[in-house]
């Protein structure tokens, strides 16, 4: 029986994924296999023993202490690309806010009271709302990941010029993305020709603060910037004074903070990217698919802080081996095994980091002492044995 700890409201659809039998699903479970999370903020918590994996239902995971899960062996996934659609959805919706003055419109037509001549008023006043179409302008994309590369695509369907930034594009991401988007080889460059900005970047060190003075010092007048990736990674007061300055139009915004509230030259939304239930569904059902086939199969698939490793199960019985990526580990393990008489059918290390992770396949159950004495090798973290074997 695999014990599923929940946090926060999970899509049903999610959660129907674990309706066997030999799943137990709540938000009060004692001694849990893994947690299925969204926002709850594990920082500050101590994990029970039994903890083998974290799903977060969305792509990031600042709230999730990821260090110290590595140290414990605790496997982190997440749901990259699952909400994707929502996101590059909002980005157009921004776009066409920063560019038409949409929002400014409809305050003006709600401050209305009911009078004769409407038409008249509306007619004579809309000019103060013009804007300018999206067609022919320059969009630039800031990172072609899962949403970006969307976004880039949406860009081209529009009539836009695309240019896009990317020094750690993936294989699988270049794929998707159309071959009419120019490649730039650096942030000032792309800044400077671009009418959008829309950012898709995680928060690491080398990205917080990363839209700063410098960046939007030769910046079109007319830019639109659009932040649905995360707040961190912009400098609310250089953006600020590029606004004040009339150095930049407009920035459009899903992470509100205290000094940007009613600023004139911002639109901002409560972080909405992935509000959508489809969103919500699809990130549910991928991260319940990627916890079940980790506690059933060992595989793992769109971890944040271990290795991406899937091996098809050639015999009933299989033994997961979490270690410190150093190396003659793997040489130990295997040792031991031979020690114990125990034949090897199929195996896989992967390493990520400072983290290696290990799938073999054994012939027969592994007995109490071969589990002791894998356990007892400096570097690994925990071992686990995934088949019908019966242990005292």
């Amino acid at each position: 029986m695999y014990k599923i700890r929940t946090y926060n409201t999970i899509s049903v659809k999610g959660l129907n994924r674990f309706s066997r039998e030999d799943y137990e699903v709540a938000g009060e479970l004692p001694h849990p296999d893994a947690f299925l999370i969204r926002s709850q903020k594990l920082h500050d918590m101590e994990f029970p023993d039994t903890l083998k994996a974290i799903g977060r239902a969305g792509a990031g995971v600042n709230n999730v202490p990821l260090e110290r899960c590595s140290e414990e062996g605790v496997v982190v996934f997440n749901a990259p690309g699952a909400n994707a659609n929502a996101v590059k959805e909002l980005v157009l919706a921004g776009m066409l806010l920063g560019s038409r003055d949409i929002y400014e419109g409809m305050k003006f037509v709600e401050s209305l009271e009911q009078q004769d001549g409407l038409d008249p008023l509306l007619e004579k006043e809309k000019k103060r709302f013009a804007g300018t179409e999206l067609i022919g302008k320059t969009l630039g994309v800031v990172g072609l990941g899962n949403i970006g590369s969307l976004v880039a695509n949406m860009g081209l369907a529009l009539g836009m010029k695309v240019i896009g930034y990317d020094p750690a594009i993936s294989v699988e991401a270049a794929w998707r993305l159309s071959s009419d988007v120019e490649k730039m080889d650096n942030l000032n460059s792309l800044f400077g020709r671009a009418d959008y900005i829309s950012l898709h970047l995680p928060v690491l060190d080398a990205t917080r603060g990363l839209v700063s003075d410098n960046l939007l010092a030769n910046v079109n007048p007319s830019l639109v910037l659009l932040n649905f990736a995360r707040g961190e990674i912009v400098d609310n007061e250089a953006v600020m004074r590029a606004l004040s300055e009339e150095r930049m139009h407009r920035y459009v915004s899903d992470f509100p903070a205290n000094e940007t509230l009613r600023h004139p030259g911002m639109l901002q939304m409560p972080h909405i990217g992935a509000s959508t239930g489809e969103a919500e569904e699809n990130c549910a059902i991928m991260v319940a698919d990627q916890l079940m086939d980790f506690l059933e199969n060992g595989n793992i698939a769109n971890s944040v802080n271990f290795p991406n490793i899937a091996l098809p199960r050639t015999t009933p019985v299989r033994v997961t081996i979490s270690n410190r990526n150093v190396p003659k580990v793997l040489n130990q393990i295997t040792a031991i095994i031979a020690d114990h008489d125990i034949n090897i059918v199929d195996m896989l290390n992967k390493s990520r980091a400072d983290i290696a992770y290990n799938i073999i396949d054994l012939e027969a159950c592994p007995s109490d002492s071969s589990l002791e004495a894998l356990r007892s090798i400096e570097e690994v973290i925990n071992v686990r044995v995934l088949g019908s074997c019966k242990y005292s």
